[in-house]
């Protein structure tokens, strides 16, 4: 009886030894299958070009007490699809009290300001060729008006040293990011000794510096720079250089402006590189100057093994137009309206097909693999 009684408690602890063990090797092994799980999150963004809001387009907002909305309103279902969105304040918004001004130095009031708000844009460039048009003061209202407004990210134009150089993170469904912005020239120079950072101008140095300092703080790293040749499709030496420049430095997207004409989109690497995005709005007769990129794509971060990469992709295209009226007797455009393509019809803008497809050519003439909009059949 003894001997069966041994027996049975020989059984048991070897049955509960192996229990133990195959439990353990079960938690081990659900803590790797966590450690190797995959976790992805992501971000949308948009962009668009140049805020170049000349007299004409002030005339009409004074009409209905400075209201900008109804010439951007078509394209806001367009721009509320990202959850991040850009675009380049060529006419500073110094505020009406500096009075209302177009070409050759613009200023603009806040109302223009609360428009693109209203719209979906979150992210503003503020360094360009005018930006010091009408001084410090203009530079410091606006800087002010933008440093209050929510969820708004802007960059280029600083009111010290300190600030530029600790430029803004903003973190959305766990991805962060920043944005640097550069204007290759300034229309008023120098600028005031010991004040550079009221505008940004690029050099390689600076740029290299500043995303260095920034590349282990944050996931995406976008860089606005204004640079090109108005009215000119093909990328300069300069574009190109700086696009590579950037792009070894390390940045993951570059948002290029000032050409005032749409410019072809490419990948570096890594790196997209939208080198012209057009005009966003303006009141410039020429085709081409009314013609703008609605450019977007996808930011992905992946987490595996604790080690985070981001990938982006769907890189797209989809044009703009500028809509308005011009009485050429009187000298007056009006009626402004900018419109995604895919609401254009022959009425609008005539042949809107076969300009789209001529532009489209030009968005794809680098890097084919780009996403383009085709013209819809009818």
């Amino acid at each position: 009886m003894k001997k069966y009684i041994k027996y049975i408690i020989t059984i048991c602890f070897v049955l509960t030894y192996v229990f133990i063990i195959t439990s353990c090797q079960n938690i081990n092994q659900n803590q790797t299958n966590n450690n190797n799980a995959e976790k992805q999150s992501s971000f949308t963004l948009a962009m668009t070009g140049d805020a170049l809001i000349h007299g004409f387009i002030h005339d009409e907002a004074k009409k209905d007490d400075l209201n900008y909305y109804k010439m951007l309103e078509p394209i806001e279902s367009e721009i509320k699809k990202y959850d991040v969105a850009f675009y380049n304040q060529e006419a500073t918004l110094g505020g009406k009290e500096l009075g209302l001004w177009g070409y050759p130095r613009f200023n603009s009031p806040y109302e223009f300001g609360d428009t693109m708000i209203r719209l979906g844009f979150n992210l503003v460039s503020l360094a360009n060729n005018h930006t010091f048009d009408w001084g410090e003061q203009a530079i410091y209202n606006s800087y002010k008006y933008w440093e209050v407004q929510d969820n708004v990210m802007t960059a280029g134009s600083y009111l010290s040293e300190e600030q530029r150089i600790e430029p803004k993170i903003n973190t959305i469904n766990d991805i962060s990011y920043t944005m640097l912005a550069y204007t290759w020239f300034s229309n008023v120079k120098p600028l005031p000794e010991g004040k550079e950072y009221l505008v940004n101008m690029y050099s390689r140095k600076k740029a290299k510096e500043d995303i260095k300092r920034l590349r282990d703080k944050v996931d995406v790293i976008i860089v606005s720079i204004h640079t090109g040749k108005e009215s000119h499709h093909e990328p300069t030496k300069r574009q190109f250089r700086i696009a590579k420049d950037l792009a070894k430095y390390g940045a993951d997207i570059v948002i290029g402006h000032h050409a005032h004409v749409v410019q072809p989109v490419d990948i570096i690497n890594n790196t997209v590189v939208f080198y012209g995005l057009g005009n966003m709005i303006s009141s410039n007769i020429k085709e081409n100057w009314r013609i703008g990129l609605l450019g977007s794509l996808k930011i992905e971060k992946n987490i595996i093994n604790g080690e985070s990469s981001i990938n982006i992709r769907d890189v797209k295209g989809q044009l703009l137009w500028i809509g308005f009226i011009d009485e050429k007797d009187r000298n007056y455009r009006h009626n402004f309206k900018v419109y995604p393509f895919s609401k254009l019809n022959d009425e609008i803008l005539p042949d809107y097909k076969m300009i789209q497809t001529k532009y489209n050519s030009i968005i794809t003439s680098l890097n084919d693999s780009i996403l383009v909009d085709n013209p819809r059949l009818q």
